[in-house]
């Protein structure tokens, strides 16, 4: 009797041991998964092992950034064991970089993602790691519960999460900066509208030698014109479907019916607007090989005109005003348009698939989004120097905000953000007209899958690079001659290929 209970207890040893070795055999994995799910790879949520997590942003290095992340990772140990490390891919070649990263299978663990920066394709190659509700719960439960679902839905590729997306309202419509002082100095109207624009550019071309009067810089693989956004879209009330193809619906169409825009009269009528203002020495010969920063270029004196969002543009009107070499104004060209909201992938940060560190890393996360004295450390940098606290909800620039800028930290963007006290009334006054016109459409959260129609995504690309781009920018003599090849080139590449995929994809969206 006692012989056996001694073998029974040796036995129920042996298996609690052998349980337990399978548990820890269990924690154990390569991240990736399967298709690229994310499981738990530390074992538990603890953090008493340290880690160093590799973050990559685009966007020039900035001068302060030893300063700024040394105190932020000395708060990000002290929180989460964990300090960042980043690599920073330059404006300049970003879009080269950023696919190769994933290609070579680098390892890192988070990575800057936007629509804009091919997070589509990059979520269905398998290069970020799906975030289930699971790992989203355990990890980064503030941010699952302050997102809204819609912003999570927008996120969604075929129905999985592959990165966090920015929790902010933002309008993604194009405004232009000018310098005021050169408009005044040649008795110029205000600029309004396209027409007024043309005219500031034409007589800076005209005037200024020295100075070009827009800062094109379409060098960086970008193949759309900088202005269509706002000449094309905006002006049209239509949106691309999707950055990849020239695709497009009208916002107030409740088909959602797409329509090729390189084949509309509109676009035939920009081209005209473009090939007059290239033809007037607006933008450089060598327009299409440009690289340099345009914003430090209009500080020097050398560029007399930009496009971007309004968020930008009023912060580089501040920047160059307190400079005092220069006056600088903003101004809304398509003022009477609707204006769109930005989707919640307009910014993002993303795991990757090669993490070694999913747990530690949306902690991370969590952290900057959410808390409060992390997040104004990576938004606005050191306090009393970076910026100055106006409140709790918003700042002003100080003495060295010019050391910690000009990368994508707006991939944290969260209801914490604090809006600049310093931005003039003037653009505060554009934003509070957009308010009242901001507009809102069925297919406004619509994402396009690809995977049916890579290679033909690809080509076209390809095309808009060599055919669209050098058109618009005025460098082809016969503007229709070169429309009609484009649209021939376009066929095929396979446009209509992609137009049936899209559509079928809209159709079902709507439920049609």
């Amino acid at each position: 009797m006692k012989s056996s209970r001694k073998f029974a207890s040796m036995m129920l040893v042996l298996v609690l041991a052998l349980t337990m070795v399978l548990a820890a055999c269990g924690n154990k994995n390569d991240n990736a998964g399967t298709n690229g799910t994310a499981a738990p790879n530390e074992g538990t949520s603890s953090t008493d092992k340290e880690l160093t997590l590799k973050l990559i942003m685009l966007g020039g290095k900035p001068i302060d950034y030893d300063q700024v992340f040394g105190e932020l990772n000395s708060k990000l140990k002290e929180k989460v064991n964990a300090t960042l490390e980043v690599e920073f891919l330059d404006w300049s070649d970003w879009a080269q970089k950023y696919p190769l990263k994933f290609a070579a299978q680098e390892d890192f663990d988070m990575i800057y993602a936007a629509n804009w920066a091919n997070y589509n394709d990059q979520a269905s190659k398998g290069g970020f790691l799906e975030l289930t509700e699971d790992l989203l719960k355990q990890y980064a439960p503030k941010t699952l519960e302050a997102l809204p679902q819609a912003a999570w839905d927008q996120a969604k590729i075929n129905g999985k999460i592959y990165m966090v997306p920015q929790n902010s309202e933002e309008t993604v419509d194009k405004v232009v900066l000018i310098r005021q002082d050169l408009r005044e100095k040649y008795n110029l109207a205000p600029v309004t509208d396209p027409a007024s624009f043309a005219a500031y550019l034409k007589t800076i071309a005209a005037n200024e030698p020295g100075v070009t009067a827009y800062g094109a810089r379409p060098g960086d693989g970008w193949k759309w014109h900088e202005m269509d956004d706002m000449l094309l879209e905006q002006n049209n009330n239509w949106t691309v479907a999707d950055i990849s193809a020239p695709l497009a619906f009208k916002t107030d169409d409740a088909n959602g019916e797409l329509f090729n825009v390189y084949e509309t009269p509109e676009f035939l009528e920009l081209l005209k607007y473009y090939k007059d203002l290239a033809d007037n020495g607006v933008w450089t010969k060598n327009v299409l090989s440009e690289k340099s920063d345009v914003w430090q270029d209009m500080l020097a004196g050398k560029v007399g005109s930009r496009s971007h969002n309004i968020g930008t543009l009023g912060l580089n009107m501040v920047e160059g005003n307190k400079a005092g070499n220069y006056k600088f104004e903003v101004a809304d060209i398509t003022p009477d348009n609707y204006k769109l909201s930005a989707l919640s992938t307009q910014n993002g940060i993303a795991v990757s698939a090669t993490s070694k560190n999913v747990e530690r890393s949306l902690m991370v996360i969590d952290l900057l989004q959410n808390d409060k004295e992390l997040h104004d450390l990576m938004m606005y940098g050191i306090e009393g120097k970076h910026y100055t606290a106006v409140g709790d909800d918003k700042f002003s620039p100080g003495e060295a905000a010019a050391n910690y800028t000009g990368f994508s930290n707006w991939g944290f963007n969260s209801l914490l953000n604090r809006k600049d006290d310093s931005i003039p009334d003037t653009v505060n006054a554009i934003t509070d007209a957009w308010k009242e016109k901001v507009y809102h459409f069925p297919l406004e959260t619509f994402v396009f899958d690809n995977s049916n129609v890579k290679n033909e995504v690809a080509n076209v690309g390809n095309v808009m690079l060599r055919y669209a781009i050098p058109l618009e920018y005025g460098l082809i003599q016969d503007i229709e001659k070169g429309r009609d090849e484009l649209v021939k080139q376009l066929k095929s590449a396979g446009i209509d290929k992609i137009k049936d995929e899209m559509q079928k994809q809209i159709n079902a969206a709507l439920g049609k």
